[in-house]
C-alpha cells in the first residue's frame, strides 16, 4: 500500500503528516481531491430553466434517462471486468 506502513491504519500517515505540519500549514490538505480522468457528466437543454417552464417533466425524464444510461454503462464495465 503506497504511503502506509504495515500494522498501521489506512490513513495514519496522513494524520501524522498533518500533525507535523499543523503549525505551518495553510488551507485544507485533506480536502484536496486528486483530479480524475473522466469529466463530470453534463446534460444540456435547448432552453434555460425558468420557474414557469412547462417542460419540467421532459427535463426530468431526460435527466433520469442519462442517469440510467450511466448506471448501465458502469454495470457493463463491472460485468466485463469479472469475466
Amino acid at each position: 500500500m503506497a504511503g502506509s506502513e504495515s500494522g498501521k491504519g489506512l490513513y495514519d500517515y496522513l494524520y501524522r503528516r498533518f500533525f507535523e505540519l499543523r503549525d505551518t500549514h495553510e488551507g485544507y490538505s485533506f480536502q484536496q481531491a486528486p483530479g480524475g480522468s473522466a469529466p463530470t457528466p453534463v446534460v444540456t437543454f435547448s432552453e434555460k430553466l425558468r420557474w414557469w417552464t412547462c417542460d419540467r417533466w421532459q427535463r426530468r425524464r431526460k435527466l433520469l434517462a442519462e442517469r440510467d444510461r450511466l448506471q448501465r454503462e458502469i454495470l457493463q464495465i463491472k460485468k466485463s471486468g469479472s469475466s
